[in-house]
């Protein structure tokens, strides 16, 4: 019988009992088992010994990953709060310097993937802030830790595999993987199974090497959303003006329509010029409400969220992009005093909206869809803008004053 299944063979119980210890919500004191069971897993999955062992007989269970994968926020991130922390002058300026620095690069990557280099210096930018923090949190670890946490053992176990994979192929050392808590790594913050499956060689050594190859780094970035299927001379979307009285109904990445027929509507560009007449499907998004900027959005808008599920992230990578290229500031910034609700203030918010006939769903203290829905068809009845966002207005008309940030 090979080494490997002998192994794996032998290892199988410390597989069984890392599942029953997983189930019962594993433990440090479970840890050993767990990894035992997870070599037995690499080598079931052709990594080899030399691999698996020199990367798992060193793993140490990381209490502060799990602490970070509990952290739930204390208050309600505002799209100003989350806008102006990324899309800072000091970012615009560098990603330009870089933009030009690495043009040659990125002209090639264009012609390869079709995405323009400012959306790739804008990723760059947004993930570890030009290469400046990549992360130093060991990977291995990291994933071990999780890998052997009963919330999200399935995927994290993949993840590890994935990551000695990596290590296995000899594009990166153990040693030389570090990166955010939840095993994100390199320039552009690759989970190792995007990295297994998109990272390529940009520079010609003969290795995939997110970590100290900016080459590597972004022509990987740029295969990765050919594959998420960026269109070629389409942009990210674009800051708009809605007219007054426009049905907030209609916002929202649910709604795509023609540029055309928004124009018909009587949204216009940020500075009160017709949209063009052309039939390039997108969507509105107010995501300050509607006293803050709109934004109409379009395909490549939902490539973006493939790499990120957040709609504050595409818009801050698009808007990031924009300036990059040379656009200037938004025409209508966010509004300033948008209130921060702690959990506890959406809690209430969800039970006030129960309580006065308008369906939020069982109160969880997340401010989801079917709270903004909710929020809309009261805000409507009172004589409110129906744009499903808490303002002040809002707020006071459910009797919900938010908890003063400390």
């Amino acid at each position: 019988m090979p080494l490997a299944l002998r192994r794996c063979a032998r290892l199988l119980s410390a597989t069984l009992l890392c599942a029953v210890g997983s189930a019962h919500g594993a433990a440090p004191e479970d840890f050993p088992a767990c990894v035992e069971g997870l070599k037995a897993r690499a080598l079931a999955e052709g990594i080899s010994p030399a691999t698996a062992d020199a990367v798992l007989d060193r793993v140490t269970w990381q209490d502060r990953v799990i602490e970070l994968d509990r952290r739930q926020p204390e208050f309600t991130r505002t799209f100003q709060d989350y806008y102006d922390a990324r899309v800072t002058e000091t970012r615009v300026e560098r990603g330009r310097a870089l933009l030009a620095e690495h043009r040659a690069l990125l002209e090639r990557i264009r012609r390869e993937s079709g995405v323009p280099g400012h959306y790739l210096v804008a990723f760059w930018g947004l993930e570890t802030n030009f290469g400046s923090y990549l992360g130093k949190m060991p990977i291995p670890d990291a994933l071990t830790t999780l890998a052997c946490d009963p919330r999200r053992s399935r995927f994290f176990g993949g993840e590890l595999m994935a990551a000695l994979r990596i290590v296995d192929g000899g594009d990166v050392a153990a040693e030389a993987m570090e990166g955010s808590w939840a095993g994100a790594m390199g320039h552009v913050q690759f989970m190792p199974s995007v990295y297994l499956r998109h990272a390529v060689d940009g520079d010609g050594d003969g290795r995939r090497d997110l970590f100290g190859s900016i080459p590597d780094a972004l022509t990987s970035a740029g295969r990765f959303l050919a594959g998420l299927g960026w269109e070629p001379g389409l942009r990210w979307g674009r800051e708009v003006r809605l007219p007054e009285g426009f049905d907030y109904a209609l916002a929202g990445r649910g709604e795509r329509r023609p540029l055309s027929a928004w124009r018909a509507l009587g949204v216009t560009d940020a500075f009160g010029a017709l949209l063009p007449e052309v039939d390039v499907p997108a969507s509105i998004l107010v995501p300050a409400g509607h006293e803050g900027p709109a934004f109409a959005v379009y395909e490549n808008f939902d490539v973006i969220m493939g790499w990120n599920r957040s709609e504050f992230y595409a818009i801050a990578v698009g808007r990031l992009a924009d300036r990059i290229a040379g656009a200037g500031r938004l025409a209508v910034p966010p509004p300033a005093d948008a209130p921060r609700l702690a959990r506890a203030d959406v809690l209430a918010l969800q039970q006030a909206l129960n309580d006065a006939g308008f369906d939020a769903g069982e109160p969880d203290g997340i401010l989801g869809p079917a709270t903004r829905a909710a929020l809309a068809r009261f805000e409507g009845a009172r004589g409110l803008v129906p744009d499903g966002h808490p303002d002040r207005g809002t707020l006071d008309a459910l009797g919900v004053r938010p908890t003063p940030a400390s």
